[in-house]
């Protein structure tokens, strides 16, 4: 099993929206994915359709805060990409609430209360815009790292910020993390700034032994009316430029977990 965190601390960078195209990508292709969305904004939850707030159906927190048993059926939900944990704004709070001995451990801790490893191949975990207890959560259970950003020089400096925290969980909890790449979104080749800054952080990355995935993910409307719609990308215009990008980012994604051979 693979578990995927996207992650960047600087919010608008399309990170729901990457994490909502990867999922839905690889279960086209035949995987069995589950969505877990960490950001109490839920803008994936949102995205998902999500039913959020009823007490039927928790949400990740419950299993996070809690470690008593329960059964399985109340935190996932059924969708047409595979199968999801709704976020909660009650995850606003986690950073006061889990301040015990292990609480970097208690989503890796989910994941074999819960037996998910024996079902899904790929979790998918979209983390708040924030270098918090929920994102070190996710750094400790994920396999993979992608760093969705815009070419832009506070994306630049966010990217060193954010490896300074990797190396922190690589050195104390998850030494087995591997950053997979920095993926370029809302990108417009026609800009000579949007050229440069690229390059910049191409530098950047070759310096923390990381790649810049080939696929650049252009910035146009499709994606925000996908939005709107609650659809992933693909279903919603699969002939559009944004589903284009993404299909060639999830070939990228899938060609290097196989080349891997973890």
């Amino acid at each position: 099993m693979e578990v995927v965190a996207i992650i960047n601390q600087k919010g608008g960078v399309g990170k729901s929206t990457t994490a909502h195209a990867l999922g839905a990508g690889l279960h086209r292709k035949g995987k069995e994915v589950l969505f877990i969305d960490l950001d109490p904004q839920g803008n994936l939850s949102y995205a998902l359709r999500l039913e959020q707030g009823n007490r039927a159906l928790k949400s990740i927190y419950e299993p996070l805060v809690d470690n008593s048993p329960d059964r399985v059926q109340i935190f996932f939900q059924e969708i047409l990409c595979g199968q999801a944990i709704a976020s909660s704004p009650k995850l606003t709070g986690a950073d006061n609430i889990l301040t015990d001995v292990g609480k970097e451990y208690r989503l890796r801790e989910v994941f074999e209360r819960y037996g998910i490893r024996r079902w899904a191949d790929y979790v998918i975990i979209d983390t708040p815009p924030a270098l918090g207890i929920l994102t070190i959560n996710a750094l400790t259970a994920a396999t993979r790292v992608i760093i969705p950003t815009q070419a832009d020089i506070f994306s630049i400096q966010g990217i060193g910020q954010l490896y300074s925290t990797i190396d922190v969980v690589k050195r104390y909890t998850n030494p087995a993390l591997v950053v997979d790449g920095i993926l370029l979104t809302r990108y417009s080749a026609r800009s000579i700034l949007t050229r440069d800054m690229t390059e910049m952080i191409e530098e950047t990355a070759l310096q923390l032994d990381a790649r810049v995935y080939n696929a650049r993910i252009r910035e146009g409307v499709a994606i925000k009316e996908a939005q709107a719609k609650r659809q992933d990308i693909f279903s919603y215009a699969p002939t559009s430029n944004a589903a284009m990008d993404y299909a060639a980012f999830v070939e990228e994604f899938l060609e290097g977990v196989e080349s891997d051979g973890r």
